[in-house]
């Protein structure tokens, strides 16, 4: 599977190992330091030093320099470390292949996906695709939007759904949905019909939980609304939790906010002064393999419906 002779033989060696200690060693030359090692492995300090101990006896070398309580790596355990890494990432992918296998899958395909994005439109979808896919194994990483597209880019996703544009060259991108945006603010405001005007003389505008328009939307809107007092809140469920709670108003995707509109959480404010902007979601890929072609066939499908 791609392994040089270097690595063959190294893989043979292993073979004599417990992968434990192959572990316990590429986590101390992170830190060079045997308690921070322990620390991360949930391990005690003597396991951890007993681990490398064994490992360096099977291989008939040192793979640390030891004074006093301070380590460093040996120049064999800097030759050793590489494949080392080789060697666990593919220990680690066939164990996770295996795993899938026992459980009846036998395609796998791995979603990076903005949290907002988590949040809201995909469990429905996913839900159905399960449900018709069930032999692809699905994995969710939710990461920041401005992650996305390396994560695509660098093979660790198949697919990417996003709120903004990657900048990575080697990745397609795709405009799945048009968001229109609208002004939601809480319900304690009565039956009255108040304005956008009215809301920011009241309250705070919750802002930076979008990765794409707020720098033009609040440029905009201090213009209008020089007064207007703002409160950054990156997290767009923490925004629509501290609307609900009175701590101010935002505007957000319609998509976002439509479960608390309906369950009448939060209330739109429809008469306001400026051009709201529109959210996109981009599905990003780089190879199209049978299982991201049919994702996208479907989660088109589903916007469609919207």
């Amino acid at each position: 599977m791609g392994f040089n002779n270097d690595l063959l033989l190294m893989g043979k060696v292993v073979m004599l190992m417990d992968m434990k200690w192959l572990k316990t060693f590429i986590v101390a030359t992170k830190y060079e330091n045997f308690r921070k090692a322990s620390e991360e492995l949930y391990l005690t300090q003597p396991a951890v030093t007993k681990h490398i101990q064994r490992l360096e006896h099977e291989l008939h070398i040192e793979l640390f320099n030891r004074v006093g309580k301070n380590i460093s790596l040996t120049p064999a355990g800097y030759k050793f470390l590489a494949s080392a890494v080789q060697i666990m990432n593919k220990y680690e992918q066939e164990m996770e292949e295996f795993e899938g296998w026992k459980q009846g899958y036998n395609r796998k395909l791995t979603i990076a996906v903005a949290p907002q994005i988590a949040a809201s439109v995909l469990p429905s979808f996913l839900r159905n695709f399960i449900d018709k896919h069930s032999d692809i194994e699905v994995i969710i990483n939710v990461v920041s939007s401005y992650k996305i597209g390396e994560e695509v880019s660098l093979g660790r996703a198949d697919i990417g759904l996003t709120r903004m544009q990657p900048i990575q060259t080697d990745v397609s991108c795709k405009t799945i949905h048009r968001d229109p945006v609208i002004m939601v603010a809480p319900n304690l405001i009565g039956n009255g019909q108040y304005n956008e005007e009215e809301m920011l003389k009241q309250y705070r505008l919750l802002t930076n939980n979008h990765p794409a328009y707020w720098d033009e939307l609040l440029s905009e809107l201090k213009r209008m609304y020089p007064y207007v007092r703002t409160l950054p809140v990156t997290q767009m469920e923490i925004t629509k939790r501290f609307i609900e709670q009175g701590l101010g108003v935002s505007y957000l995707p319609l998509s976002m906010v439509q479960e608390e509109l309906n369950n009448e959480a939060l209330v739109e404010i429809k008469d306001y002064q400026i051009t709201l902007p529109v959210s996109f979601t981009y599905i990003i890929m780089k190879v199209e393999t049978s299982e991201v072609k049919q994702f996208v066939v479907e989660l088109n499908k589903a916007f469609v419906k919207e």
